[in-house]
C-alpha cells in the first residue's frame, strides 16, 4: 500500500506540472480528489488490512490527500482562480450615495444675504472673538453702564486690562468697524455667530446667529427703517406677517425699538418658543446714536442711519416651525436630514 501511495504521489506531480489552465486542473482534481478518484480506490483497500496496519495506513492516507489539496490550491491561485473578481450584475439597483446640505441657519443666511445684496448692501463678515472696545465702549456701552450685566460674556485670556478680549455678544461689534474701514454713505449687514453666556431654554442658546444691519447716510429716518424691515420680512417668509413695533433700550440707538412677529410656530396661541405671550422678539432696531458715528468718524450732525440686530436662529425657527432652538447645535441627524 505504501508502494501505491508513492507511485501515486509521483503520478500526480508528473500530471500536475503540465497543467495549463483551470479547466485542465478541475479534471485533474476530480480524478484524484474525485468521490470515484485515484485516492478513493485506494482508501477502499483499507477493509483489506490489517486492524494494526490501518492506522499507520490511515495516518499516511491522510497526509496525502492534503499533500494533493494544497498542491491543488496553490496552483490555482497562480491561474489567477481565486483573484478574479466575481462578475459584475449590471442589473442590480445602484447605491446612491448620500449627500450633505447646508444646514438650516446657512439656508437662510444666504437667501437672507441675497435679498439685501438686491438692495445695495454689502455683505461683511467680522470677528468671532472681539476686543471690549468694539464691543461695547464703541457702541456707546462704557464699562459703568448697566447694559453690560444684560450681556453675560464670555472673557478670554490676552488683551490689555481696560480692553480685554471676548466672544462677542452681538454682531453689532461691526458697526464702528465697518463705519472706520468704509465711512459713510454705508449700507451693510454682517450675519454671524454669536456667543453668550446664559442658560438655555427653548428660545435662548449659548451661541446663536444674528445679522446686523447698519444704514448711514443723509436724512435717514425711522420711515427708511420701517421699509427695509417690511421687504426683509415679506422677502423670508413670502407672505406678510403681523408685527409690531414697541419702543426698546438699546444704548447704540436712539431712539430704540424692538419689533416683535406674532408666533409663527403656535399662530400667536402661546407656546414655549413666545414663551406663551404669542409675540417673538426679531429684530431690536434704532436710529444710530450719534456717538456712535463719532466713534467711527462720521460726523453726526451731516449724516444719521439706523440699525438693526436681526436674530437669526428665531427667524429660523419662525421659518421652518421649530419649537427648540437647541435643535439647531444638537447635532441629532433626525433633524438636521429634514432640510
Amino acid at each position: 500500500m505504501r508502494d501505491q501511495l508513492a507511485g501515486l504521489q509521483k503520478k500526480f506531480q508528473d500530471e500536475l506540472k503540465k497543467i495549463k489552465d483551470e479547466l485542465e486542473l478541475d479534471k485533474l482534481k476530480v480524478k484524484y480528489l474525485g468521490r470515484k478518484g485515484e485516492l478513493a480506490k485506494l482508501r477502499q483497500a483499507l477493509a483489506d488490512l490489517a486492524e494494526t496496519e490501518r492506522p499507520k495506513f490511515g495516518a499516511l492516507y491522510n497526509q496525502v490527500r492534503d499533500e494533493f489539496e494544497q498542491a491543488f490550491a496553490k496552483l490555482k491561485v497562480e491561474l489567477g482562480g481565486k483573484a478574479a473578481e466575481p462578475a459584475l450584475d449590471m442589473t442590480l439597483p445602484g447605491i446612491a450615495p448620500s449627500r450633505g446640505h447646508l444646514h438650516p441657519v446657512l439656508k437662510v443666511q444666504r437667501e437672507l444675504e441675497e435679498l439685501f445684496r438686491s438692495m445695495g448692501f454689502m455683505v461683511l463678515d467680522g470677528p468671532e472673538l472681539e476686543s471690549e472696545f468694539y464691543n461695547f465702549e464703541a457702541l456707546n456701552i462704557p464699562s459703568w453702564h448697566p447694559a453690560r450685566d444684560t450681556q453675560d460674556t464670555f472673557y478670554v485670556k490676552g488683551g490689555e486690562a481696560e480692553n480685554r478680549w471676548l466672544l462677542r455678544t452681538h454682531t453689532s461689534s461691526m458697526q464702528v468697524r465697518a463705519l472706520k474701514e468704509y465711512g459713510a454713505p454705508l449700507r451693510a449687514v454682517v450675519p454671524g455667530r454669536c456667543f453668550r453666556y446664559e442658560a438655555t431654554d427653548a428660545s435662548h442658546d449659548s451661541t446663536f446667529w444674528q445679522m446686523e444691519g447698519l444704514v448711514v447716510d443723509k436724512d435717514i429716518s425711522i420711515s427708511h427703517l420701517i421699509a427695509t424691515m417690511q421687504a426683509l420680512l415679506t422677502g423670508v417668509f413670502h407672505r406678510e406677517v403681523e408685527v409690531r413695533l414697541r419702543p426698546g433700550y438699546f444704548p447704540f440707538v436712539e431712539p430704540g425699538f424692538e419689533l416683535d412677529i406674532k408666533c409663527l410656530v403656535c399662530g400667536g396661541t402661546g407656546c414655549s418658543v413666545c414663551k406663551h405671550q404669542g409675540w417673538v422678539e426679531l429684530l431690536p432696531c434704532g436710529l444710530v446714536h450719534p456717538k456712535v458715528l463719532e466713534y467711527g468718524g462720521v460726523n453726526p450732525k451731516e449724516y444719521s442711519g439706523f440699525a438693526f440686530g436681526l436674530g437669526l436662529s428665531r427667524l429660523v425657527m419662525m421659518r421652518y416651525k421649530i419649537d427648540d432652538i437647541r435643535l439647531l447645535l444638537g447635532g441629532d441627524m433626525r433633524f438636521l436630514e429634514q432640510f
